[in-house]
Parts: C-alpha cells; sequence; structure tokens
C-alpha cells in the first residue's frame, strides 16, 4: 500500500459529471478546517479508475456521486465497503434527502443531497477527515 506524507491527505471524487467534480473540489478547497492538513484530489471519471486508486491506497475519503452513470456512486460504496481492505470512509451526494435509506444501504458514512451546498459538504468531509487522521496517529 502506499504511504502518504501527513502533511496532506488525499480526497478521491467520483463523478462521470466534471461540474460535479468541480463542485466538490472548490468547496472543500485545499484546507478545510484548519486543524487538518491540506488536501490533495484525485479525481475519477469512472469505477475502474476508482478502484485502481483505492488499491494503491493512499486515500483517506472518498466523495462519491450517488447520480453518476452508468454507475451510481451508491454502488459503489458498498462494493468499495466489501472489496477493499481498511477502505477510507466515503462520503455520497444523494438526489434527495428521501434517498438517505439508500445511502445507509450503500455503508457510506455520511451523505448529503445534491445540488452541492458547500457547508454541508465541507461540515460531513472534516468530520470524516478527523476521524481518519485520528486512526491513523492511533495506528503509529
Amino acid at each position: 500500500m502506499t504511504q502518504h506524507s501527513d502533511e496532506t491527505l488525499t480526497v478521491l471524487v467520483y463523478s462521470d459529471d466534471r461540474n460535479t467534480r468541480a463542485q466538490v473540489t472548490e468547496a472543500l478547497g485545499d484546507r478545510p478546517a484548519a486543524d487538518l492538513p491540506e488536501i490533495t484530489f484525485q479525481e475519477c471519471a469512472t469505477t475502474p479508475a476508482v478502484l485502481r486508486a483505492l488499491e494503491k491506497g493512499g486515500v483517506d475519503l472518498c466523495v462519491f456521486d450517488g447520480e453518476a452513470v452508468p454507475a451510481g456512486g451508491l454502488g459503489l460504496a458498498r462494493q468499495v465497503k466489501d472489496e477493499i481492505y481498511g477502505c477510507p470512509p466515503v462520503l455520497v451526494l444523494i438526489g434527495r434527502p428521501q434517498d438517505s435509506w439508500l445511502a445507509a444501504w450503500s455503508r457510506a458514512d455520511a451523505a448529503i443531497s445534491q445540488p452541492v451546498d458547500p457547508v454541508a459538504l465541507a461540515g460531513a468531509a472534516v468530520t470524516l477527515l478527523r476521524s481518519r487522521v485520528a486512526g491513523r496517529a492511533l495506528a503509529r
């Protein structure tokens, strides 16, 4: 597994829509909270690209678009939770609040509704990244 610097966190953003990927990266910026290291982004537009990135390791958070086609982020979230050892936390973007049951089915660690609310996205991502950083510190 690839190791990465303690000075950066890697967020993988999956969507077939480049505008959705841009909304996520712009909402999070390079440092969504002062107590977290800087973020680098790995953008993926296909399921195989996501799986390759996760198999390499070094990803601290996944943000999956539940409305992506042909493979939606909800099914992909469930798949990576089953198949990737030490899977990082997954935040899914759902089409509407009523789809929260689908997010629970997917085993996602958090969900927010689209269109992307930058404050909600940053809040959920920061919570998941803080737990990831704490887990890394305990593993040392």
